[in-house]
Parts: C-alpha cells; structure tokens; sequence
C-alpha cells in the first residue's frame, strides 16, 4: 500500500465508518476478505437496500456478486476505492447524508442518482454505471414523457 492508502485506511478505521461497514457486512451475512489497496471486500450481499451492485461504506465494499467477480472488474474495484477516499475526507460517516443530498440533487437534475452527483462524477461516473450528463435520456423528463425504462441498478 502507499502511505496515502494506509492513511486512508487509518482515517476510515478511527471515523467510525470501517466498523459501520463490517458491521452491515456482519449484518447481512456476507463473507469479508482482504481486497486490494487497504479494502475489504463483503461478497453477496443480498439486502434489498441500497439499490446498487456494489457500494462502499468506509475501507469496506460491498457487493451483490461473489468474491471472485467482485475483483474480476478493476474499473468499478477503483471506482469504490474513491469513495473509500471521500468517507476519510469527508470525516467518516457525515459522508453519508452529504452523499443521500447529492444523490437527490442528481436524480431531480437528471432522473438518476449518479450522473450530477459531485461523488459519483469525483469517482468515475462510466466505472459506476451512471450514463453521462447530456447523453439522451438523463432528462428527469424524458424518462416520463415517452416512458423509457430507467436502468435497473447502478453502482454506488
């Protein structure tokens, strides 16, 4: 790990937001192994909420899929890994209503949670499955006006 990603994960570890994330993950059942960089991966996930493939809660991501997929996809293994990041910046756990603001900003603006929130686009809007602002069909609008269907599930 660099010195950057052992602060991170020292930061994460004394905000509290770590042990909230091993904690859900203890919660759900889901199985944790060390990941890479300083994270923890919790595979299969299966709680209804969030709505997401994968999302991060302090150094711990969470995913839906199993522990060898989790890691076969380094693109969205990166995109989490800055939101580790934003939980040691934004001092642990006030990430959370800050990022829920964020997410309603964005689906007012655009009909989904991702493409104007400030941490999804900071994190890699492609990685996470969140369409491009100004790419047909991210209009709230849109989505009512001629009924298309709205992607499944993003990552978080």
């Amino acid at each position: 790990m660099t010195p950057g990603q052992r602060l991170r994960q020292i930061a994460n570890i004394l905000n509290g937001s770590t042990l909230l994330g091993l904690l859900l993950a203890a919660c759900a059942r889901t199985s944790v192994s060390s990941g890479p960089r300083g994270l923890l991966i919790a595979s299969r996930y299966r709680w209804r909420l969030p709505f997401a493939a994968a999302f991060t809660v302090g150094n711990v991501i969470l995913f839906r899929a199993g522990p060898d997929t989790a890691r076969a996809d380094p693109a969205l293994l990166r995109h989490e890994e800055r939101h580790s990041t934003q939980y040691a910046w934004c001092l642990g756990l006030p990430f959370l209503p800050l990022y829920f603001i964020a997410a309603g900003w964005s689906l007012w603006r655009t009909g989904n949670p991702g493409s104007a929130n400030f941490f999804e686009r900071h994190a890699g809007l492609e990685a996470g499955g969140y369409p491009l602002p100004g790419t047909p069909g991210t209009s709230p609008w849109t989505h009512r006006r001629i009924g298309a269907a709205t992607p499944k599930r993003y990552e978080a």
